[in-house]
């Protein structure tokens, strides 16, 4: 067993990454730091408001027995050397403090953006870019660290990258139009989103998150050199709304193929895709990658978020463009905490244990 401890672990992310490394077969979390308010607290007792004693545990399952009297630790109180794997889910301003801290001597799976756009740093999805994992060497020698920084994409990022690598490996992609229709759980607790601006409503502006999206996806469908990744010239053009919706990030997609896509061939490539997918027996990967449902009203954030533990990017409504001479649309669904999230780095982590990079 790898010993892992967790950076942020009491917010909405954190309990996401308590569930996913819950009697986990190849990682045992034994440490857990968070902010100075929880340092000294048992977890259960430091998910409770200060002012209302309300537990703020957001999971429809039960706290795990083996974190609830876990004595949370401050950040500087981690000592790296005593950990095989630490994963973070914190702010960007305090991932680029405390990241490098620790990654020069341990790796770091990494939820936050701080790192994602340096040249020395992948943005890995299991199963998507797996070649890129080599870049981690190349950071390692750059920066003399004995360990790395591993970040995952923006959440919003994910399914669309999972979906458009099947498209693009057989038909080529020139351009790309999203809209994504993201959860309220997306925002995080703090700040969040206020309960009076989004009932009853769409707020149609999510700060930093079209360009992060179009930057990641360039990236993710990348080619490796020797030293960095080359940029996909795929044009990627993107408006993020925030939808009052849980969890679950639907996105409208319309893809532009440089060769001809008829959608009946795209769902056989996703679902090809979805089938030989290299991660497939890994313990977190889902037993479905790719679903694509042929029924129009799907899919849906209450009925389809879930699927394989919320874990499968579900795709419907794919038909052809009417636009492009050449293009297919469809509507996405991908849980922004799982997948996109505190899961999604546990199955990188198995990854890069299985490629021997950790």
């Amino acid at each position: 067993m790898l010993k892992v401890a967790l950076i942020g672990g009491t917010g909405a992310v954190g309990q996401e990454f308590v569930m996913a490394l819950n009697k986990h077969p190849w990682f045992e979390l034994t440490q857990i730091a968070s902010s100075e308010r929880s340092a000294g607290k048992k977890y259960k007792e430091a998910l409770r408001d200060p002012s209302t004693g309300i537990l703020r545990w957001h999971n429809k399952e039960q706290i795990p027995e083996y974190i609830q009297d876990m004595i949370i630790s401050k950040v500087e109180n981690i000592e790296p050397k005593k950990f095989d794997l630490i994963f973070t889910a914190l702010e960007s301003s305090d991932a680029q403090v405390i990241e490098p801290s620790f990654a020069q001597t341990v790796p770091v799976i990494s939820t936050a953006a701080a790192f994602r756009y340096e040249n020395d740093v992948p943005i890995l999805i299991p199963g998507v870019n797996d070649e890129h994992a080599r870049l981690l060497d190349i950071q390692r020698k750059n920066r003399g660290w004995k360990g790395f920084i591993a970040p995952l994409p923006n959440c919003t990022t994910t399914g669309l990258a999972i979906t458009l690598k099947p498209i693009m490996d057989k038909f080529g992609i020139k351009n790309v139009f999203m809209t994504s229709m993201q959860a309220l759980s997306g925002a995080g607790r703090s700040p969040g989103v206020i309960a009076l601006d989004i009932m009853d409503n769409i707020i149609p502006y999510i700060p930093k998150e079209e360009e992060k999206v179009q930057i990641e996806t360039k990236k993710i469908l990348g080619d490796l050199n020797a030293h960095s990744i080359i940029p996909s010239p795929v044009k990627v053009s993107c408006t993020c709304t925030r939808v009052p919706v849980s969890d679950g990030h639907t996105e409208t997609v319309f893809v532009e193929t440089a060769r001809p896509s008829e959608p009946e061939k795209v769902k056989e490539e996703m679902l090809k895709f979805s089938k030989s997918i290299t991660i497939k027996k890994l313990p977190t990967a889902p037993q479905d990658y790719i679903v694509v449902h042929d029924d129009p009203t799907r899919p849906q954030p209450r009925v389809d978020r879930e699927i394989n533990d919320g874990m499968t990017t579900v795709v419907g409504r794919l038909r052809k463009d009417t636009v492009f001479d050449n293009g297919v649309k469809y509507v996405l669904l991908s849980h922004n905490e799982k997948m996109g999230s505190a899961k999604g780095a546990v199955l990188l982590a198995e990854l890069l244990k299985e490629k021997s990079i950790i």
